[in-house]
């Protein structure tokens, strides 16, 4: 069998790992949450779940892959047994289902920056909203776009971990920043970017419900690529010299200031136009931002291209995460080799995309899948719930009791002090082990309970 592979160094994996962890979640995702729950007292309350529930958990994750040299799956059969190993299987049926949703958002990115760089878009006079409806509905379009997004992402994976995806994320990232400091720059100069500021930086607990809870929860999971087998895949390409804990750090502190950064970026767009909702939804970006770049003239083309590219750089440094992730697993477990896996695990997870697209208004029968929680959803939106905002932290559950309670012979103790003896012993360890033992669990598993509540029967609790 050939070799796994590795990163070249604590610095790709970092990039690499930080690249997983900052996408559509931080850009596309993040900010219409923000605006639908109060502004800034969501992102105080998102700031906590990041850095006190889920970066115990990530570091539970990275410690788990490096220690076994597997995926999610392996690893849990290696130092755990064929019932842990079902956490890991969850982890990967969640990288496939999440990355078979986001290939094609993925792709309603690229088609939007092919049609305002390319297509005149910004010069036609229409309703945005009439027009991304009809976008998502023609399934010709979608399908073209999400074919070569996932094309794209087959043929980074497919270079393997340092030519391809080490090697691409190291070049995407600095892009990604550049691009965004320059719309936050040009965002600034515009009429009502205070007020954007204000509504984004300024928090209002009064706002504050259950729904915020869960809500902010499940996108500190999403946006940090938390319980969908990526950083237990990426963690298996680190070396035994290099200290996960303040790589762990790091990507959290790098994915959290993109977010943020994404926030400063677009809420200011958002206020110079009145007519504009700051809670539009998830539309917030396709529909309400064409609308804003339309109205800058004869740089609004430049601008609104140069955003929905800098989106698609966001959401390929995430594919690629995601794809490896049922890569490896079926590398490790059937031996088999890695291109053709890569070709045909993508080619797979694109048809099982498929009825996501379809669910925008191409099919009725997927438009109006199901109905729970007082309304009828769309296949979409169920496999988001399903996956997204409930797999993801029941997943870091179970891995945070498992690094907690159930890893034999202090296993994540030791993988915390490679590259970082002088852990062992110190406050620091012992809060690390508080928190992923007693905290993480405790508020992932009330939190989930919220959610299961929220989600599929209507009950806030407060």
């Amino acid at each position: 069998m050939a070799s796994r592979g590795g990163f070249s160094n604590r610095l790709g994996f970092i990039a690499a790992a930080a690249g997983s962890a900052v996408g559509l979640g931080n850009i596309w995702k993040f900010p219409y949450e923000v605006g639908e729950n109060g502004g800034a007292a969501f992102l105080v309350i998102y700031l906590a779940c990041a850095f006190l529930i889920c970066l115990p958990i990530m570091l539970a994750e990275t410690a788990i892959g490096r220690n076994t040299r597997l995926n999610p799956f392996g690893a849990f059969n290696k130092i755990g047994n064929r019932k842990w190993g079902l956490v890991g299987l969850l982890g990967v049926l969640s990288g496939i289902m999440i990355l078979s949703f986001y290939n094609v958002v993925a792709g309603w990115a690229f088609g939007y920056f092919i049609q305002i760089g390319f297509g005149g878009l910004l010069s036609k006079g229409v309703n945005y909203g009439e027009y991304f409806g009809s976008f998502v509905s023609d399934i010709t379009d979608n399908l073209l776009f999400s074919i070569g997004f996932m094309v794209l992402t087959a043929l980074i994976v497919a270079g393997g971990v340092q030519k391809g995806i080490e090697r691409w994320t190291k070049i995407l990232m600095p892009l990604l920043i550049a691009m965004i400091l320059g719309l936050i720059s040009y965002g600034l100069t515009l009429d009502g970017a205070m007020d954007g500021l204000s509504f984004y930086l300024v928090p209002d607990f009064s706002e504050i419900n259950a729904n915020t809870f869960y809500t902010a929860l499940a996108q500190a999971f999403f946006s940090l690529s938390l319980g969908m087998g990526a950083l237990i895949t990426y963690g298996s390409y680190v070396g035994k010299d290099d200290s996960i804990v303040g790589a762990a750090a790091l990507i959290t502190i790098a994915d959290i200031s993109i977010a943020f950064l994404a926030g400063l970026m677009i809420f200011p767009l958002v206020f110079s136009q009145p007519s504009i909702e700051a809670n539009a939804g998830p539309g917030l970006v396709f529909v309400a931002l064409p609308g804003i770049f339309e109205t800058m003239g004869s740089v609004g083309p430049f601008v609104g291209a140069s955003f929905f590219l800098l989106l698609c750089f966001a959401a390929l440094t995430s594919t690629v995460s995601l794809l490896e992730v049922p890569v490896a697993f079926v590398t490790d477990q059937f031996k088999t080799n890695r291109k053709k896996t890569v070709y045909l695990v993508a080619t797979f997870i694109f048809f099982v995309g498929l009825p996501t697209m379809l669910s925008q208004g191409a099919s009725d029968f997927f438009t109006n899948f199901t109905y729970y929680g007082g309304e009828s959803k769309d296949f979409f939106t169920l496999i988001e719930n399903l996956f997204s905002d409930l797999a993801l932290p029941l997943g870091g559950f179970f891995i945070a009791i498992f690094a907690g309670w159930s890893w034999k012979n202090k296993g994540f103790q030791k993988e915390l002090y490679f590259g970082n003896a002088a852990l062992e012993g110190t406050f620091l360890e012992k809060m690390i082990l508080f928190m992923v033992r007693f905290v993480s669990p405790f508020v992932v598993g009330a939190i989930f309970i919220i959610s299961v509540l929220q989600i599929f029967f209507n009950v806030s609790l407060f």
